[in-house]
């Protein structure tokens, strides 16, 4: 008698939890790789301004994946922020698996006015960007605005409207020239004033600005210590003709317009 063999066969149903079951498992050890091979321990961050180190990466580095370099080169890959004050754009570069860089775009302030307690920021446009209640340091009070009402991300209502660019034209000026001052005033003829440490500081129009900037940080290198006022309208590259009036005292020419052979800036 013939003898008949019989082959097991598989069925299907259960062939697809295995491979569902196999691919989870290839998956998850991926998913694991990913997690520890790209796990951050280097954080470099440039840019920053008003906002230290550590604060960015609190900032940035949130979340279950805010440790891992390729989740946050993903997510912040030129990304423009409206969440944290200040800041424009945050852009994240992979270094290496364990590190990123860090790169945050500040919004360019021309400066800032008080109102009402709070220390209002601007663009060069005249934008409201933030109102906040700490003053950060190399942004300078404008003070001679007339307005009379702030709205956030709207123009402060002053009634010169070239006065914001004027503004931001000056303290681009002070940055470029590493020249720091607490306040910047506007008078009503157009006139610049600038407030240093005890130094008032007179650069009257807008004429030779660059000049008169480029060469302050000599000039009062020279009245350190000292309280009053800088006499500069008249100052050119030609003549150099500066005075200094000190507290109580009359007026007296600089060492930096001594050689000018005409008398002192009124």
């Amino acid at each position: 008698m013939k003898k008949t063999s019989y082959k097991k066969r598989v069925s299907p149903l259960l062939i697809v939890p295995i491979v569902l079951i196999v691919l989870f498992l290839a998956g998850l050890g991926a998913y694991k790789y990913l997690l520890k091979t790209y796990k951050v321990v280097n954080v470099y961050v440039e840019g920053n301004i008003h906002y230290t180190d550590d604060e960015i990466k609190e900032l940035i580095m949130t979340g279950d994946y805010g440790d891992n370099s390729l989740y946050l080169s993903h997510k912040y890959k030129n990304r423009e922020v409206t969440d944290i004050p200040f800041v424009e754009t945050i852009n994240v570069k992979i270094l290496s698996k364990d590190s990123v860089k860090i790169t945050v775009y500040e919004k360019a302030l021309a400066g800032y006015v008080e109102y009402l307690g709070k220390f209002i920021y601007f663009d060069k446009d005249g934008i409201v960007v933030e109102a906040s209640d700490e003053r950060t340091d190399g942004i300078p009070e404008v003070v001679g605005i007339d307005f009379d009402y702030v709205i956030l991300h709207e123009k402060l209502p002053a009634k010169d409207a070239d006065l914001f660019m004027k503004v931001l034209n000056i303290t681009k000026l002070m940055e470029k020239y590493d020249v720091h001052a607490e306040k910047l005033y506007f008078s009503g003829f157009d006139e610049v004033t600038l407030y240093k440490d005890d130094i008032t500081i007179k650069l009257g129009k807008e004429k030779d600005l660059d000049i008169k900037i480029m060469n302050l940080n000599a000039i009062l290198s020279k009245l350190e210590g000292m309280k009053g006022t800088l006499r500069m309208e008249n100052y050119d590259e030609s003549t150099k003709r500066t005075s200094f009036e000190k507290e109580g005292d009359a007026p007296v020419e600089t060492p930096e317009s001594s050689e000018s052979s005409e008398g002192e800036a009124p």
